[in-house]
């Protein structure tokens, strides 16, 4: 009994940790999304520190690098497809870990999806907004930086050996 509660106990921390996540990168993504069109003209680049950072507004409609323009509809699926698969791994984590980097998949994928469903030219065919730029960098949001951070954590805690209920392997 006691081991049962204990479980359940890591689980709920563990969902906690992966819902507060998603719920962030999600949030923090499209509110700065909503301030970054409601204040620069697409094209317009405010430099932020002269030669390294500034806000310049544009409009992606493939995935990262603006690979993949013409297939904006297979993208919308395949993000849709990556929030359920994580929605369902979620009920395995036991791992704070593994629950903070799937919870950062989620809302990254979350965020950039929420622009292929509500933003032009329409419903699962919406471009990505896009407004952080560094220099020699493509221009990004607050979401692709949730999905950078997912894949660190993700690769980090597969190479350390441990699963998603935190058992550790070899």
């Amino acid at each position: 009994m006691q081991a049962a509660r204990g479980a359940s106990l890591t689980s709920s921390r563990t969902i906690a940790i992966f819902a507060a996540f998603a719920a962030a990168v999600w949030a923090l993504d499209q509110a700065t999304k909503l301030v970054a069109v409601a204040t620069l003209d697409r094209g317009e680049s405010v430099t932020v520190v002269p030669s390294v950072f500034s806000f310049t507004l544009t409009r992606n409609a493939g995935a990262a690098f603006s690979t993949g323009t013409g297939f904006t509809v297979v993208l919308s699926a395949i993000a849709v497809v990556v929030c359920v698969v994580v929605i369902r791994m979620s009920a395995q984590l036991r791992d704070p870990g593994w629950a903070a980097g799937l919870g950062l998949l989620l809302g990254g994928a979350l965020g950039n999806l929420t622009d292929r469903i509500v933003r032009e030219p329409g419903f699962m065919r919406g471009h990505v907004v896009d407004f952080l730029h560094l220099n020699h960098w493509p221009v990004f949001n607050v979401a692709d930086i949730g999905l950078t951070f997912a894949a660190i954590v993700i690769i980090w805690r597969t190479w350390r050996g441990v699963g998603l209920d935190g058992t550790r392997s070899g």
